[in-house]
């Protein structure tokens, strides 16, 4: 066994999946393509401004045929499927510069690694972009994909290809490895460098200081919550206090409209008087 820094952290993440090997054989068997890469970049932007939102990609590398991005996230946020898609289409609007062609030629694919699970709890889920025909099959037009990965619902369906990357990102969260349980050189690679022996104090920093933000971030959360909550029970109680009196009015006047007519004034003289309808009296009655 030993001991690793967890890959939840994005300094670890980056540190380990940025060497092109890695990087490389990941996208191989997540998705299927091979790539010729001699760098990967980190904390990627484009200057394109689309939506008033500029991403930065955790990683990002391109050949001749495909840009590939891989994000990784921990905190599980509500539009984490909203926000990778318009990361993703905006590696693919970025392409087009005019309305001569809206053909992007460079393929995009992002891999998104949600490493504190999902509301689903499924380990692998797709957006797929390619149109399909009556009968679901695809037509081969367009080869832009998304793959969102969680390894913690790792299961049997999980495609056994996907299974060693997955485990390994699931197993250092817990901060240990079994070395010996791996066989993808690639898998063998990254434990070399996420190994705690090799952190320098610079990634502890940034671990610490990434640890912290989600710490604040979750807090937050939570005062938010709470704040809303004794807002929700404030405002409650004042309109249960309204209801209160009103219902007490209510049934001062029926109770008055019962005696006025046990003294012989008819209906109509008693709702005059008190403003009841005669259904508000007789339910009383």
């Amino acid at each position: 066994m030993k001991q690793v820094a967890s890959l939840r952290y994005g300094v670890i993440f980056k540190k380990a999946f940025c060497d092109v090997e890695v990087f490389t054989g990941f996208v191989r068997d997540i998705l299927g393509i091979n790539i010729e890469i001699d760098k990967v970049e980190t904390e990627k932007e484009f200057d394109t401004l689309i939506g008033n939102i500029k991403p930065r990609f955790d990683l990002y590398a391109e050949d001749k045929k495909n840009r590939v991005i891989v994000d990784i996230q921990h905190r599980r946020d509500s539009d984490h499927y909203d926000r990778f898609l318009h990361y993703h289409c905006l590696a693919v609007l970025e392409q087009v510069r005019d309305w001569f062609d809206y053909k992007p030629p460079l393929a995009v694919y992002t891999i998104v690694v949600l490493t504190s699970g999902d509301k689903h709890k499924v380990p692998v889920s797709v957006i797929d972009f390619d149109p399909k025909d009556a009968d679901g099959k695809p037509l081969g037009e367009i080869p832009h994909k998304i793959i969102y990965l969680c390894p913690k619902y790792m299961n049997d369906k999980t495609p056994e290809v996907y299974r060693e990357w997955l485990r390994v990102i699931d197993d250092s969260l817990k901060g240990t490895v079994d070395e010996t349980s791996f066989h993808l050189p690639e898998i063998e690679k990254i434990i070399d460098h996420i190994e705690k022996d090799g952190i320098t104090p610079e990634e502890r920093f940034w671990m610490i200081e990434e640890y912290n933000i989600e710490k604040h971030k979750q807090e937050s959360r939570e005062e938010g919550r709470e704040e809303g909550l004794k807002a929700g029970l404030q405002e409650g109680l004042k309109e249960g206090l309204k209801e209160g009196i009103a219902q007490g009015e209510l049934l001062a006047k029926q109770k008055i409209a019962h005696e006025m007519l046990a003294n012989g004034l008819d209906m109509a003289m008693v709702c005059h008087f008190t403003g009841l309808t005669a259904a508000q009296i007789q339910s009383e009655a």
